[in-house]
């Protein structure tokens, strides 16, 4: 195993990050032993970083986790974990919520704590409750480490956020094909010329640049003299870049662990060749030729004055029709823009005012592409079954609230 440290503290990290959010499953929930041998024999091959979240597998993951890293695993490996940000109300919600999570994850800190998600609406919310003064008392009394956030939006909006407080690692979501969408290379190159490490997401597109390739692309990579499984050559170009620290895999077969520890071996920054680089660039291209949209995530056609995602909402549409037997790609739209887990950004929001068309450099309609985009995307679930999801966890919430203050009292 391969390792890079972390430019403000020297700390060493496996630069293959076990991610916890895909575990093996049984029935309806987690294969709990299965799962558990997988995280313990990455372990023992040199990783050391884990990094979970309480929305991952319904809240299960925190748990199952801690079952992992009993037996002296724990001391072995950095915890990164998140604070979902739709959660919080309050000031007090943020103390509430990591203690919990120290609860479940047993262990009295977070070696990698994570904002959730964010994007300009929601750090700014949580400015105004506190959040950066949460983190400086949370670093100070030893519960959390390191303060750092996850990422899903625009290259201004990282900017703004990298700069707004002392960081020592952020996450973002880059891979070959996402070079130049949300935070994209410049970004990366943003955060590390700040001295952060920086974290790796959906380096495989939730699977699918390692999965089942369109004929067109698998016969790319088929015409390569050099052999390499789909994976293998994803992953080797984004750790082809020097500014990345941690590349996070959501690992949930044996097979699949034992490739990506081999290549986490021997891939050092500037290892592709011209020929490799060419190979990567063709798959790409033909990938982009096969898009729906061609928009590029530049963001000039942001802010939406009603609040669309537009480059977000046309990232999602293009992934169902690249991968069209992969459901992931509609259920990653539903959560990231129906409000389940913060704003409400959808397609269907948008009221045709054109504004976004005029500064388009691409020249795409965005109107009526976004209506295209809303009848296939939103259906009827986001008007419909989000409504009573989102009653249902308000339920839940008020119920966890109220079981609270009993305790309280008592």
């Amino acid at each position: 195993m391969l390792y890079r440290k972390v430019p403000k503290t020297g700390d060493e990290l496996s630069i293959l990050g076990f991610g916890c959010m895909r575990f093996p499953a049984k029935g309806r929930g987690i294969d709990e032993e299965r799962t558990i041998r997988q995280i313990r024999s990455a372990i023992d091959w040199g990783v050391n970083y884990l990094d979970t979240a309480p929305v991952y597998h319904m809240g299960k993951s925190e748990q199952v986790l801690a079952k992992a890293l009993a037996d002296g695993y724990r001391g072995k490996v950095r915890i990164a974990t998140k604070m979902p940000h739709w959660s919080v109300v309050t000031r007090a919600d943020m103390d509430r919520i990591l203690n919990e999570q120290l609860a479940t994850l047993q262990t009295d800190h977070i070696d990698y704590y994570l904002l959730h998600t964010l994007n300009r609406t929601a750090f700014r919310r949580l400015v105004d409750l506190g959040v950066l003064e949460f983190l400086d008392a949370a670093k100070k009394d030893g519960r959390i480490i390191n303060a750092g956030f996850s990422f899903h939006a625009t290259l201004a909006e990282f900017v703004e956020i990298v700069d707004a407080y002392p960081w020592e690692f952020c996450q973002i979501q880059y891979n070959y094909l996402d070079e130049n969408n949300q935070a994209g290379t410049e970004g990366l190159q943003y955060a590390a010329g700040k001295g952060l490490a920086v974290i790796i997401m959906e380096p495989l597109r939730g699977g699918n640049l390692g999965g089942r390739m369109p004929e067109s692309v698998q016969a790319i990579w088929d015409a390569s003299p050099v052999k390499r499984s789909p994976a293998e050559w994803a992953l080797r170009w984004v750790w082809d870049h020097p500014e990345v620290t941690v590349v996070l895999s959501g690992m949930n077969e044996e097979a699949h662990i034992d490739e990506n520890i081999r290549v986490a071996g021997t891939t050092v920054p500037g290892s592709l060749s011209v020929e490799e680089r060419a190979t990567i660039d063709a798959a790409k291209d033909e990938f982009k030729r096969r898009m729906k949209v061609g928009c590029t995530g530049c963001g000039y056609c942001m802010p939406c004055p009603f609040g669309v995602d537009i480059p977000g909402c046309f990232a999602g549409y293009n992934t169902h029709h690249l991968f069209p037997h992969d459901p992931a790609g509609r259920f990653q739209y539903i959560g990231r823009h129906s409000g389940l887990m913060g704003q409400t950004s959808y397609a269907g929001l948008c009221r045709n005012c054109g504004k976004c068309a005029k500064v388009c450099p691409q020249h795409l309609p965005i109107p009526e592409l976004m209506k295209q985009v809303s009848k296939e995307m939103d259906g009827l679930v986001i008007p419909v079954v989000v409504p009573i999801l989102k009653a249902g966890l308000w339920c839940m919430n008020k119920a966890g609230a109220a079981r609270r203050a009993i305790f309280k009292e008592k």
